[in-house]
């Protein structure tokens, strides 16, 4: 075997070990030495030459960048996500026909699915799903952040929050609990405007809180402006704080009678 390639190797299954360890310094360093060691072959993006041991060089690297997506979800690094993603895109696309399909594939695609979801980056969300074959669409990883979305779409934020009981893959959970606070955000700032007060009770299955002490801790974080008073959540104070917006309702009506003259014109 190649000495760098060999190298390589060993420094992977260092890299892997250290991250089943949880010893995120240590991941840290291995993975940035990788990274330049990986720039001396010439059969990986964005050259694939076929050199005589690219097939092992390419499964290699891969195994690399897959472990690094990983390892930034452990540490909670959606920057380091996109750029390592992106950096392992080109081996699941590109290289794909080459190598044997890696078991961590549709886990990682639909783990990039839940971030842009949870980026609110629909557009894109859309983009890479159309990139996916007909059978990928069928993964459980896959389907999981389609039905996330589509539930989101809806409104129906009951499905998005029970969905994290049954997350396909554990390294989802981080993904949907930033979901879950989005979609609580959400149903939080239109509870606040539809009512004046809410019973704790009822404010708690609202919020899809399982305890009263899980939705005082939420309230107090997110909320401090919310009252707690006779069994009841108060939104009094944040309609007051809340800025009024006037609609400009002269300037709309000048606007249409002008665009409507305009239209008459051309008719």
């Amino acid at each position: 075997m190649d000495p760098k390639l060999s190298e390589v190797s060993q420094l992977c299954e260092l890299f892997k070990a250290a991250l089943v360890r949880n010893d995120f310094d240590k991941c840290a360093t291995l993975l940035s030495q990788l990274k330049v060691l990986l720039t001396a072959f010439r059969s990986l993006p964005p050259l694939f030459e076929a050199t005589p041991s690219a097939i092992h060089e390419l499964t290699v690297a891969r195994d690399i960048y897959e472990h690094a997506v990983i390892l930034s979800v452990k540490t909670e690094d959606q920057d380091a996500f996109e750029r390592d993603f992106f950096q392992l895109k080109p081996y699941y696309t590109d290289a794909g026909d080459r190598l044997p399909q890696s078991q961590q594939e549709f886990p990682i695609l639909g783990l990039n699915l839940l971030r842009l979801l949870v980026q609110n980056r629909i557009a894109e969300f859309h983009t890479e799903l159309e990139l996916l074959s007909a059978s990928a669409l069928e993964n459980p990883c896959i389907n999981h952040a389609v039905e996330l979305e589509q539930s989101f779409m809806e409104g129906a934020y009951n499905r998005v929050l029970t969905a994290r009981q049954k997350v396909p893959h554990e390294t989802y959970v981080y993904f949907m609990d930033l979901l879950a606070k989005t979609v609580r955000d959400e149903i939080a700032g239109c509870s606040e405007k539809a009512y004046d007060s809410l019973s704790i009770n009822d404010a708690r299955q609202m919020l899809m809180f399982s305890s009263d002490q899980e939705l005082s801790g939420y309230i107090n974080e997110e909320h401090p402006e919310w009252e707690i008073k006779n069994g009841h959540v108060i939104f009094q104070k944040a309609k007051e704080s809340a800025p009024c917006k006037e609609i400009p309702s002269l300037q709309l009506i000048t606007q249409t009678l002008s665009y409507a003259r305009e239209l008459e014109r051309i008719v």
